[in-house]
């Protein structure tokens, strides 16, 4: 392998578990080098089966996933993951098609890079991802947010939506906090890639109206019209309260 010029700085949290699911062995190893480099563990896999038994096994902080995997493809994984839990998934792939990239946010992927990549800008979205899911230590443990059949754990990074668990992912979660923490605050698309993405952020401002969408459909009962969540045509979102309180939905 050609010598690359590694990431000597320490991940956030050192020895948190990456699970690299990718059958190119160069990439797998290209991925792996690079992350190892910046402090984290391993693990790997060459197809969907295989994958999903590690993921099980081991607990990983975030799965690095290929969408045209041996065995059980990249979307299907990415299903069983989520049905599993809340582990950030970033999804590796050569399909470039904007409906490709919406089909993997709506099935719960965090991020989408494609192929050819920049390890050290890969690695760059695993640690922003993590920073992401990971709760805050001076975050008060009994600091819950609660609106009629809504209530918002941030400690413990945890949603319950007409007194039943939702699973959300962490950008969803994240989505949802902002919104919760600043009540009546219109926020442009633009403004919330910047916020949740992350400034350097390289997608679109579709991504948030897929995140908008299934995080209507986990806490809403009407997506269609949404009590929390609403859309200002042309603006952006905001979260509004009273409407919650009142029953009332999307103008």
């Amino acid at each position: 392998m050609a010598d690359v010029d590694v990431i000597h700085e320490e991940a956030e949290q050192p020895q948190q578990t990456i699970l690299v699911i990718e059958d190119e062995k160069s990439i797998s190893q290209l991925v792996r080098l690079y992350l190892e480099q910046a402090g984290f563990r391993v693990v790997s896999a060459a197809d969907g089966p295989s994958g999903l038994g590690l993921h099980t096994r081991e607990q990983p902080a975030l799965v690095i996933l290929d969408l045209m995997l041996p065995g059980l493809d990249g979307w299907e994984v990415c299903r069983r993951i989520r049905q599993q839990g809340n582990t950030p998934v970033l999804m590796l792939t050569a399909r470039q098609t904007e409906e490709d990239r919406i089909q993997g946010l709506d099935l719960g992927a965090d991020d989408y890079v494609t192929k050819p990549f920049s390890p050290r800008e890969l690695v760059s979205r695993v640690r922003a991802i993590l920073r992401r899911a990971t709760p805050a230590t001076t975050e008060e443990p009994n600091a819950v947010l609660q609106y009629p059949g809504l209530s918002i754990y941030p400690a413990a990074r945890r949603v319950e939506a007409q007194g039943q668990p939702v699973t959300l992912t962490a950008k969803e979660f994240d989505l949802l906090l902002l919104f919760a923490r600043t009540p009546n605050t219109v926020f442009t698309r633009e403004e919330l890639l910047s916020r949740i993405w992350g400034y350097d952020y390289l997608g679109d401002s579709r991504t948030v109206d897929v995140h908008i969408g299934t995080l209507r459909k986990k806490i809403e009962q009407n997506p269609a019209q949404p009590r929390f969540i609403k859309t200002l045509y042309r603006v952006g979102y905001l979260f509004d309260p009273t409407a919650a309180q009142n029953g009332g939905g999307d103008a």
